[in-house]
């Protein structure tokens, strides 16, 4: 999830991986995967940055199946 204002100086919260595409125009525009619109304050450049730290975020966090098995080796046993 993401931060991003409105035109009208609302923030709001979206969520990045449903995020399809980013325009400027010269406002933001996001394009979500449902189709859906959205125009924003934040130029297309911070956007990226935002969402790449959310992603990194995330797949840091992530823990694999070979990292399990490896903390519990007798797991198949």
């Amino acid at each position: 999830m993401i931060k991003v204002t409105r035109l009208n100086n609302i923030e709001m919260i979206v969520n990045a991986e449903r995020i399809q595409s980013l325009q400027s125009t010269p406002d933001t525009l996001i394009t979500f995967t449902n189709k859906d619109r959205l125009m924003v304050r934040e130029p297309v450049e911070e956007l990226s940055r935002r969402i790449l730290d959310y992603r990194r975020t995330v797949f840091q966090n992530q823990v694999s199946a070979v990292d399990i098995l490896q903390q519990f080796p007798d797991i198949l046993h």
